[in-house]
């Protein structure tokens, strides 16, 4: 090939092949430009509907899109309602333990105007270290707690009140009650003084000895609990209210206030001046009676309660000028003392 003799037979060999093949081609292209048109058609067919099926993904996109900030939306808002129903939650849960304890609270004051006043302040302490624990945070607790002491006092000053109308009733007693123990002491007496004559060994042994109170078993008598008296005599609100003081913690107080009280009633008791020159002696008469009534109820209170009354609180009615004054008169006047003895004894 590198002959140059040969060049131009190569060259025309290369050109005769070149020739040859692009008749070839021609051939075939010739034979297959329907089809390759037909392709071609097709191939912009299919672009077209490649560029509309773009265009339709995109908008399913763009609506896809849409959907998803649609459900962001939704689910933000059903996030929201969640917590504004457990708000709601925590609210109505809140007011009803509100609720209870306002309820607690009137219901103490219903029983203080039921006079129910131990239960009052049991419900009252029940409210103030269990149920206003639970509502703490809240201001009504403050409130009511702020309350607390207030209503104790309120408690307390019921009990005064029911217990001022009982010695109220007991200071209108007293005088009838004095009544009937001197009435009894003469009935005593008069058995006494009929032993005696019956068997001279018990005219030896006078009126409250021993031997008297023994022979006098049989004809027991109550003073505070008989028919001629009313039946029994109540101490419950004095019991009630020693109670009440003491679970308050002021039974020092209570035993001050109710000593002042006694002391009030024994002052109204003696009078200033005595008619002595009555024939019947009704001055002094209901004088000793109502003095001895009330040193019977004194005598009762000491023997029925602990540490309230002490001797010395009734000794003072032994000691009384006044009382000494009538005493001695009625021995001047020749008429019997020996109820008011009894009743001292």
């Amino acid at each position: 090939m590198k002959d140059a003799r040969y060049s131009n037979q190569l060259q025309s060999a290369f050109d005769h092949f070149s020739n040859a093949r692009e008749a070839e081609i021609e051939s075939i292209c010739n034979a297959n430009h329907q089809d390759f048109v037909s392709s071609v058609d097709s191939m912009l067919r299919i672009r077209d509907q490649t560029v509309q099926m773009s265009s339709e993904i995109l908008q399913l996109n763009e609506s896809i899109q849409e959907s998803i900030e649609r459900l962001a939306e939704q689910k933000k808002g059903l996030v929201d309602s969640r917590g504004v129903r457990q708000n709601i939650n925590e609210a109505t849960q809140a007011l009803k333990a509100c609720l209870n304890v306002l309820r607690l609270a009137n219901q103490v004051h219903d029983m203080l105007r039921e006079k129910n006043y131990y239960a009052a302040l049991r419900a009252l302490d029940e409210l103030q270290t269990v149920h206003l624990r639970a509502v703490d945070r809240y201001k009504i607790a403050s409130m009511i707690e702020k309350s607390v002491p207030q209503t104790q006092e309120q408690i307390r000053e019921a009990v005064k009140t029911d217990l001022s109308t009982w010695l109220f009733r007991i200071r209108e007693s007293s005088q009838f009650l004095g009544e009937v123990a001197f009435y009894y002491t003469d009935v005593r007496r008069t058995r006494n003084q009929d032993r005696a004559e019956a068997d001279p060994r018990f005219a030896r042994f006078k009126l409250n000895s021993a031997i008297e109170l023994v022979a006098d078993e049989t004809d027991e008598f109550d003073v505070l609990n008989n028919e001629a008296a009313g039946n029994e005599t109540d101490f419950s609100p004095l019991f009630e209210a020693m109670h009440i003081n003491e679970t308050l913690g002021k039974s020092e107080k209570f035993r001050t206030e109710y000593a002042a009280d006694r002391r009030t009633q024994k002052d109204l008791i003696i009078p200033t001046k005595l008619d002595l020159l009555d024939e019947e002696c009704g001055d002094l008469s209901s004088l000793l009676e109502s003095i001895a009534g009330f040193a019977i109820i004194e005598k009762a209170t000491m023997s029925k309660t602990a540490n309230l009354r002490q001797q010395s609180d009734v000794s003072p009615l032994k000691r009384s000028p006044s009382l000494t004054y009538a005493y001695a008169g009625r021995r001047a006047m020749g008429l019997n003392v020996s109820e008011c003895d009894q009743s001292h004894n």
